[in-house]
């Protein structure tokens, strides 16, 4: 029997499976979505893909753990087949509608849309914009579809909430007719960074910056609820350090490497993608908890965390010359979530624009985690971005008038 859900009125809802993939991961949500509240009715993650140990988890909408194993995953695919059991064994409705994310649209793929044929091809184009993630959600698209046919699938770009940038951030110092060819500053985490603006109490503050960190990062300025810029650009390997990418990098390093090591295209994305960031500096691991876990007895991992928080710490301070001053930072992702040190570190270097931890809030985790003498409130918010996307696909879906949502859901894009 399915989940009774719920409602405030008699207006009818909307079960939609929100899948959030990353490189090797794959996080789930299923919701009953409304005008007036998106319901969690069954939630997990899928991790650490290839390995012998993948990990996969769910749990019911009061937050109890209904599935919690460790068993062979090598791909997407699996954890697709292994969601679509949880769902038809637990007292939820089956998906009436399934969003994804996706990282990026390329130039044609601008609004989040009905995931059909003409899309996908559009996706299949865009690959070289995002190959990191692109074939990925491709991936994950196809077996949804598979599993959950007769169903409208929705793409949700995180490319979205950026695209009103102003030219002054949006266009790259390149020759005119490469930035003709989509070749620009498109900004990623736009659903993290939607779900941020969403948990705010109204009106969102003026000048706000926030910080998502983890594996991928990137640093947003948002002045009246608009992304005005953002660290990320072309593709989501620039900006501050992250796990296994780059960042930004002197064009010259590339230049050295095509020159003097026969570096070819494809060994140059693996480079900057996979083995460089947090993985390239220490030697030991992308993950921040193991470079903690071995940072005492290894300077290298010492390293790579200073790295990190000063590669932040800088984003954070151009953002503020970008917004003329910081109302509110906010700290998301799994590193800005959970790594008190990391946020400490990050802070500490910005006493003189006006940041100011609460040594004792900031380990305990209380909003905010600034003190009373500083001039920017700083505070803690979860990415909520499963729930971004299935409020995007009731708003493009909903047999309904939703035009009071879309303008909630969309009001930092134009």
């Amino acid at each position: 029997m399915a989940l009774e859900i719920p409602t405030t009125d008699a207006e009818p809802g909307l079960d939609v499976l929100a899948l959030n993939s990353g490189s090797s991961s794959l996080k789930f949500a299923l919701f009953h979505v409304s005008s007036k509240n998106s319901v969690i009715q069954v939630s997990g993650e899928a991790s650490r893909f290839g390995d012998k140990n993948s990990r996969f988890l769910a749990q019911n909408a009061l937050g109890n753990i209904i599935v919690d194993e460790m068993r062979p995953m090598q791909n997407h695919s699996n954890a697709i087949a292994r969601i679509g059991n949880v769902l038809a064994d637990a007292p939820v409705p089956w998906p009436a509608a399934v969003g994804h994310r996706v990282v990026h649209g390329g130039p044609k793929l601008r609004q989040h849309c009905v995931l059909d044929e003409f899309v996908r091809a559009q996706l299949q184009a865009a690959s070289s914009f995002a190959p990191l993630h692109l074939p990925t959600a491709l991936e994950v698209v196809a077996s949804a579809k598979e599993l959950f046919p007769g169903v409208p699938h929705v793409a949700c770009f995180d490319t979205t909430f950026h695209t009103g940038l102003p030219d002054i951030a949006r266009v790259l110092p390149i020759p005119r007719e490469l930035q003709a060819e989509g070749i620009q500053r498109y900004g990623f985490h736009g659903l993290s960074c939607e779900s941020i603006l969403r948990q705010l109490a109204q009106p969102v503050p003026n000048r706000l910056v926030i910080a998502h960190l983890g594996n991928g990062a990137s640093i947003t300025a948002i002045k009246g609820g608009k992304s005005i810029d953002t660290s990320m650009g072309l593709t989501p390997t620039g900006g501050v350090v992250m796990g296994t990418r780059s960042g930004d990098l002197d064009p010259g390093v590339l230049f050295y490497l095509m020159r003097e090591k026969a570096f070819g295209a494809g060994e140059l994305e693996d480079l900057l993608n996979h083995r460089s960031g947090l993985l390239g500096l220490s030697g030991v691991s992308s993950d921040m908890r193991t470079l903690r876990e071995t940072a005492l007895s290894n300077a290298d991992a010492r390293l790579a965390i200073d790295i990190f928080c000063t590669s932040v710490r800088k984003q954070i301070a151009a953002m503020s010359a970008v917004l003329n001053g910081i109302d509110m930072l906010v700290f998301t992702g799994g590193i800005g979530e959970h790594d008190a040190q990391a946020r400490a570190s990050i802070c500490a270097g910005l006493s003189w624009m006006g940041v100011n931890l609460d040594a004792a809030r900031n380990r305990s985790l209380i909003n905010p985690i600034s003190n009373t003498d500083s001039r920017s409130l700083v505070v803690v918010l979860g990415a909520k971005e499963e729930e971004q996307i299935a409020r995007h696909c009731w708003a493009l879906l909903a047999p309904i008038d939703a035009s009071n949502v879309r303008e909630d859901i969309h009001r930092s894009a134009p």
